[in-house]
């Protein structure tokens, strides 16, 4: 029990401090660079809605994969977050 609710605590504070690592960039950093992302929702807001949709880890690396495909070779879009396929509900 005491390693479930350490783990589980662990991913809240993972999970909010990226939030809030992202807040920064799009508050701090994004205006300073102009609006550059090739898709809606911009690459810092689906990350966003990914970590808040999958948790820390997995949000991370969709959104890492989203931002890897953002360049100026690539269409660009509509890409939204997918859906959690799992019936088993994720930790926030």
């Amino acid at each position: 029990m005491f390693i479930s609710s350490l783990a589980s605590g662990l991913n809240k504070l993972l999970k909010n401090l990226m939030l809030l690592l992202i807040k920064v960039y799009q508050y701090a950093i994004s205006p300073l660079l102009g609006n550059n992302c090739r898709f809606y929702p911009s690459c810092s807001s689906y990350t966003q809605e990914a970590i808040e949709l999958h948790g820390p880890l997995k949000g991370v690396a969709l959104g890492g994969r989203r931002i890897l495909k953002c360049h100026p070779y690539h269409e660009g879009g509509v890409d939204l977050v997918p859906e959690p396929t799992s019936n088993k509900p994720e930790s926030h």
